[in-house]
């Protein structure tokens, strides 16, 4: 799909009209345009909110993207942000805007997404061998001769059903392909050895429907990672890549990919990286990193490598969820109506932060306040006799885990610090 189709695709987001499929969102904003009620720049606390809405940060989320940018471009790596994380098109273009080479995805229904919104350049991080979706990959790549695709391929048998469906399909463009590297003994996908690595690379060479485009994989399935095996893993990655160029299976090639890089290892991917050697073709350092874009106050604020470079600059955390307390049975517990429903709990359980008192009173730290548990659509508040809680009270809670926040709301209202909502990313899972 050509950008501008993308860029009209953008603009008819904020024509949708506000209805019931949208959580949180002010009761009385329904029919209104997304762009109408953008326009009204309602605060988040006193324009009719309703509990729970999850809101981004406007200011953290542009630090975010900004910092990301800025690193990649100091380390000489071109930047394809993974959209699994959001799987919002918006923030993919905020993305682009922000120096990326690409978008990053998972599943080929990512890509539809991606491309019904304009975007040119996608690496598949996973492995495609379903015929229906290499048929529609064929369609889109014979319609659109500036769309760049990337996937991964870890087995001769994938090999054979990407080149039998592609050549049924009457493909007209060769997909590229890069050799999955797996991360060791139990880890993910991705071939074992440097010799089934090998054997890959000689099946692709063999159809006309594929080409060998470089070697990828994903340091964050090296198993008891830690900084010195995952280097030597990285190493194993740049050593593969210079091994199949003196093989001269880059043949043909603008460059050669070379791809790694999740959120919680991109320091180590820089570092390996500046250290390749130069090759017959320059060399796309592809780093991939996605939770970035809203971070979070638990599992990624503990593992991410700007805790270790605190040079290089700190990501924010962008997210919180609104919920208000319903119910206050006894002294040591609350409840409250966000549940597993609407926050993130697969890495940790959300954090109470602060207090938004019923009364109009200054928000407070929530000193006391602890998430013990989630029921569907309930968060179990434990509170110490420090606690000042009351019915009606809203609550912000933090969230782990980027990917599973975004999967659960249509809609996310970005405020600001004072609280008015200036923008709303739309989502699609």
């Amino acid at each position: 799909m050509a950008r501008d189709s993308g860029t009209e695709a953008l603009a008819e987001l904020a024509e949708e009209r506000v209805d019931h499929r949208f959580k949180g969102l002010p009761p009385d904003a329904a029919g209104l345009t997304v762009a109408e009620l953008t326009a009204q720049r309602r605060n988040l606390f006193t324009g009719g909110f309703a509990t729970p809405v999850l809101a981004l940060s406007a200011e953290r989320l542009e630090h975010n993207l900004a910092l990301m940018e800025t690193y990649a471009a100091r380390h000489g790596l071109a930047f394809a942000p993974h959209g699994k994380t959001s799987m919002a098109p918006q923030l993919f273009h905020r993305q682009i805007g922000h120096g990326a080479w690409g978008i990053t995805l998972a599943v080929p229904h990512q890509v539809w997404v991606a491309r019904a919104f304009g975007i040119g350049r996608i690496f598949l991080a996973n492995e495609l061998v379903d015929a229906a979706a290499l048929r529609r990959l064929a369609a889109e790549l014979d319609a659109d001769p500036d769309f760049r695709f990337v996937c991964y391929v870890d087995s001769v048998r994938g090999v054979e059903l990407m080149d039998a469906a592609l050549t049924e399909a009457g493909a007209g463009r060769p997909v590229d392909v890069v050799v999955e590297l797996g991360a060791g003994a139990g880890a993910r996908t991705g071939a074992r050895t440097e010799a089934d690595c090998a054997a890959v690379a000689d099946a692709v060479a063999a159809a006309d429907t594929l080409r060998l485009a470089g070697v990828a994989g994903y340091e964050g399935e090296v198993p008891d990672a830690d900084p010195e095996r995952v280097r030597a893993w990285l190493r194993r990655l740049v050593a593969l890549a210079v091994d199949f160029d003196r093989a001269g299976r880059f043949t043909g090639l603008a460059e050669v990919v070379l791809s790694a890089g999740g959120s919680a290892w991109f320091d180590a991917v820089a570092d390996v990286f500046a250290e390749v050697p130069d090759l017959s073709l320059p060399v796309l350092k592809l780093l991939r990193s996605g939770a970035y874009v809203s971070h979070d106050d638990g599992h990624y604020r503990e593992v991410t490598p700007f805790n270790r470079v605190p040079a290089e600059g700190a990501l924010e955390p962008a997210f919180r969820l609104w919920t208000q307390v319903v119910s206050r049975p006894t002294a040591e517990q609350a409840f409250a109506n966000a549940g597993k429903r609407d926050a993130a709990y697969d890495l940790d359980l959300p954090f109470a932060q602060v207090v938004r008192p019923s009364d109009g009173g200054p928000e407070r730290p929530a000193t006391g306040v602890a998430v013990s548990g989630l029921s569907d659509q309930h968060a179990w508040l434990r509170t110490a006799p420090e606690a000042e809680l009351e019915v009606g009270d809203w609550v912000g809670l933090g969230l782990s885990h980027p990917c599973t926040s975004f999967d659960k709301w249509q809609l996310i209202p970005v405020a600001e610090a004072d609280g008015t909502v200036v923008d709303y990313i739309r989502t699609f899972f």
